[in-house]
């Protein structure tokens, strides 16, 4: 069974959260990235709230921006800082001061951030577990160095427009459905059912505006002619090291996040296990759901 709760954090942030499992047990957070929601996290938090499979207490925030969560105006309050506190806040709400998450769980945008938190605040997880979303060491060096990365993260920059939005929501959001879109020009996946296509509507009809504001606010985007963007960044070691065990699991036939970015991992994450995933794209959770839960059920083991 799947609840809500909402989680008024100290700094006046409030993340409406889908939840399912006993308060009080070890808890696994799942976090979402863009154009999504917490609830493409159901199927997994039913099943590892389950007595058979763990009895954990699993947690799913909509990120700030996204759907009922809070949704500031600025686009610098979606800052990397400003995304880990909210997660490291939501962390001491859910499992009590001091005490780690079993496991974070995060997939795109909210991998970004889960890379972050791992990176600043290893005391508060236990285990690390990605879903499509690049480490942002390889993810500066593959768009100043690698022209294919370059173009397949160009969307990035039609995302920081300022018509962005009212261009997302045109003709019953078909640009955001089309972010789903089997690669290769297959159309509409077999997943996005009429059902699904309804939850995201309901959840896009709130505001884009936030989840837009992601990609205006970080630097991490191809370089242009009018936009330095990644070439000018510059990251320290100290900022990439993640000592957590980490699992990654890599859809290969991601058309926006390249397969070089996998490369040199091991250099940042020492305690690191990556499994590619030849038949999936991008939006691994919904393509392969049985996957990620025997990826998370073998890390949990470790």
């Amino acid at each position: 069974m799947i609840d809500t709760v909402d989680h008024a954090l100290p700094h006046g942030i409030t993340l409406h959260c889908r939840v399912s499992g006993e308060a009080g047990r070890p808890v696994l957070m799942f976090l979402h990235g863009f154009p999504e929601g917490a609830f493409i996290w159901d199927g997994l938090l039913a099943h590892f709230s389950r007595p058979e499979n763990g009895g954990w207490r699993c947690v799913a925030p909509h990120l700030r921006g996204f759907g009922p969560s809070s949704s500031p105006a600025d686009a610098q309050a979606y800052r990397a800082k400003h995304l880990v506190q909210d997660v490291v806040a939501l962390i001491a709400a859910e499992c009590g001061a001091g005490q780690p998450l079993a496991a974070l769980i995060a997939h795109d945008w909210g991998g970004a951030v889960a890379w972050n938190v791992a990176n600043q605040r290893p005391e508060l997880l236990q285990r690390l577990l990605i879903v499509n979303s690049p480490h942002p060491g390889a993810f500066v060096r593959e768009l100043q160095n690698n022209p294919a990365q370059q173009a397949a993260s160009d969307y990035m920059r039609f995302l920081c427009r300022p018509d962005a939005e009212a261009l997302l929501a045109e003709n019953d959001f078909a640009r955001l459905f089309g972010f789903f879109d089997t690669p290769g020009g297959g159309g509409a996946p077999d997943w996005l059912t009429p059902a699904m296509r309804e939850q995201y509507r309901r959840q896009w009809r709130q505001g884009l505006t936030g989840p837009c504001n992601y990609y205006r606010a970080s630097p991490l985007r191809p370089p242009g002619s009018d936009d330095p963007g990644a070439a000018a960044v510059q990251l320290p070691p100290e900022m990439l090291t993640v000592r957590v065990p980490t699992q990654v699991l890599w859809g290969l036939n991601d058309p926006a996040l390249l397969p070089g970015l996998l490369e040199g991992l091991g250099d940042w994450v020492p305690d690191l296990r990556v499994q590619p995933l030849p038949a999936a794209s991008h939006w691994v959770v919904h393509e392969q759901p049985e996957a990620v839960a025997a990826a998370l059920t073998s890390l949990l083991s470790r």
